[in-house]
């Protein structure tokens, strides 16, 4: 059983930045690949990025590439959400979550987050 609790998330303005943390409970954390997803009020939770067990592997949304970067601290426990240059688009609840096999751009992980609310003013 892995628990996740996602932190960072606010209100920001155009073409600010923040950061989004996922700490996980559990000694298995290197086991997971860990994504971030995101759903906005009437969306279907969609994929934003993706990273392997060892950082080797990272994957993006072509909607967030060269904004956003994923990244994991093994020894923490945590997997981070860094969000340049947001735009209001990017307004939604940020779900992290983990997948015991490789990562994956689809909803197909094991555990969730409950989420936190990012919002974008213009």
């Amino acid at each position: 059983q892995v628990q996740l609790v996602e932190s960072g998330g606010g209100l920001v303005q155009a073409g600010g930045s923040l950061r989004l943390s996922c700490a996980a409970s559990g000694r298995t954390f290197s086991s997971y690949a860990m994504g971030w997803f995101r759903q906005a009020p009437g969306n279907e939770r969609e994929f934003v990025a993706s990273i392997s067990r060892s950082s080797g592997l990272t994957y993006y949304a072509d909607s967030v590439k060269g904004r956003f970067t994923i990244s994991r601290d093994n020894a923490k426990n945590t997997v981070y959400l860094q969000m340049n240059s947001l735009k209001p688009e990017d307004t939604a609840v940020y779900f992290c979550a983990a997948r015991l096999y490789g990562p994956s751009t689809m909803t197909n992980y094991d555990y969730w987050g409950q989420g936190t609310q990012v919002t974008v003013s213009s």
